[in-house]
């Protein structure tokens, strides 16, 4: 199945019986700053629920929800099932929820957290999701301009050149299956 990701933050938005739960959609390695500075913004929230899903280098999901506070199941479970049915990878969804004074019971706050997510994902812009790595080529003198220009074509990051007594040692940054091109 192929998985789809984002680039950058977007927002969504869910109202249900005066709460009001704000979403935020962000790529998993801006989690951990983005969950603290909604901490401060917020800090009259009465709950920041949170999902996430990250590929690990050997394949496997690591995969996540947090309830924070509220009846166990009922917001950090939903939230994550939102990113898993979306197949969304290497993001998060973090939900400030301001309580209205009404409870909503189990059902409704699963309906809210997770409506709010895909809220949050019908805003965003989702990319098909390409595992980068990384890969060390050598050429000599002779062919090093001929293998530039072909790593510029595949759309490629150099991020280091190595010149020795025999050529250039390049170490090239991409999407996996453009490396394996190369």
């Amino acid at each position: 199945m192929p998985f789809k990701t984002i680039t950058r933050e977007y927002e969504g938005f869910l109202e249900d019986r005066k709460s009001r739960f704000l979403a935020f959609l962000v790529p998993v390695g801006q989690f951990e700053v983005r969950l603290e500075e909604l901490r401060k913004e917020h800090r009259k929230a009465n709950h920041i629920v949170t999902a996430h899903r990250r590929l690990l280098g050997n394949g496997r999901i690591e995969e996540s929800g947090k309830d924070d506070g509220e009846p166990a199941g009922t917001s950090g479970m939903p939230t994550l099932r939102v990113l898993q049915g979306a197949d969304l990878i290497n993001c998060a969804v973090l939900i400030v929820r301001y309580f209205g004074g009404t409870k909503l019971g189990g059902g409704g706050l699963a309906r809210a957290y997770s409506g709010a997510a895909q809220d949050a994902i019908s805003n965003a812009e989702l990319i098909p999701f390409q595992k980068f790595a990384t890969k060390t080529v050598s050429a000599d003198f002779a062919s090093s301009s001929e293998m530039e220009q072909q790593i510029s074509r595949l759309g490629l990051t150099v991020v280091s050149r190595d010149y020795t007594e025999a050529g250039v040692k390049l170490t090239v940054e991409g999407p996996e299956d453009d490396l394996a091109r190369l």
